[in-house]
């Protein structure tokens, strides 16, 4: 089945997402610790069909790249490189880790679990996905 992947960056963990078969939804998938987020996806593509990864990208409120922006395009280079024939897209990640912790108490997760830095990455992973999913379905409506 076709999957497009949502990826949180970070320079300890990685928070991964999937779409559905048909692209609609987003859902969060797991985190990994980021020196393993390659031979993760490479397994995962053993199963699933990736059509698409779409990257999460760290602005500052002036749209300029963050300071983590660097370790971002080192990633995506190596992304480009084990995966070339797959496309990347960037998507503003911004206020990602807030809007899943709003998930997660709006959700009724305790707060000890929310305090998992490993199911942020990963919920933020899925926001940064659905963000992507959404903006095409409006665009393809005009």
């Amino acid at each position: 089945m076709e999957r497009i992947v949502g990826i949180d960056y970070g320079r300890k963990r990685t928070g991964l997402a999937v779409s559905d078969p048909l692209g609609i939804f987003a859902s969060a998938l797991i985190t990994v610790p980021a020196a393993q987020v390659l031979d993760f996806l490479k397994k995962y593509s053993l199963d699933e069909k990736i059509t698409l990864f779409v990257v999460g990208f760290p602005l500052n409120m002036n749209n300029q790249p963050s300071e983590a922006a660097a370790d971002v395009e080192i990633f995506i280079r190596q992304l480009k490189k084990h995966f070339p024939d797959i496309p990347v897209v960037l998507e503003d990640e911004r206020f990602t880790s807030k809007m899943a912790l709003n998930a997660m108490i709006e959700g009724g997760v305790k707060k000890m679990k929310r305090r998992d830095k490993f199911m942020t990455d990963k919920i933020s992973a899925a926001i940064i996905l659905q963000t992507y999913i959404d903006r095409e379905a409006l665009r393809k409506k005009r």
